[in-house]
């Protein structure tokens, strides 16, 4: 699996002109899902993304967690984070899981992520044209690779 996480000051989806989620202040999570992955992605993910300390204290130093700055969440799924750009100027997608795993997957790992945090993950709709928007924070953008543990 591979994770963007953005923090951002806001976030939203809008599908068909029509707004589906908003958040806050927090964190807006960019989810794409590969064939092989595990549950153990999805734990390894959860706890690396529930304990990051990526909000600034009190001294402007990134130090702080979602859970001690109160933010929120939202989750998009995007299979276009599986892009293999390696051949020519097409990317292809064959490593993006098909819907029928993607989707349970996604959704565990929304729901796992509920559960670690406390907090209601927001999502887009899977599979849906979605219009996304946001003001990232800093900018601090950080991409999670389960298969590189990094």
């Amino acid at each position: 699996m591979r994770v963007v996480i953005q923090r951002v000051k806001s976030a939203s989806v809008v599908v068909n002109a029509e707004l589906i989620s908003k958040i806050g202040h927090g964190f807006l999570l960019l989810v794409g899902v590969e064939d092989d992955d595990t549950n153990d992605d999805i734990d390894w993910l959860v706890q690396k993304i529930a304990k990051i300390r990526i909000f600034d204290d009190l001294n402007g130093v990134m130090n702080l967690s979602i859970d001690e700055v109160g933010g929120d969440i939202l989750a998009v799924s995007q299979f276009t984070l599986l892009a293999s750009t390696k051949k020519g100027n097409r990317p292809s997608y064959i490593r993006a899981a098909k819907g029928d795993f993607s989707k349970p997957m996604y959704e565990a790992f929304c729901n796992r992520l509920t559960q670690e945090t406390g907090k209601e993950v927001k999502q887009g709709i899977f599979g849906a044209d979605m219009k996304v928007e946001l003001i990232n924070d800093g900018p601090v953008t950080i991409l999670f690779d389960t298969k590189n543990k990094e």
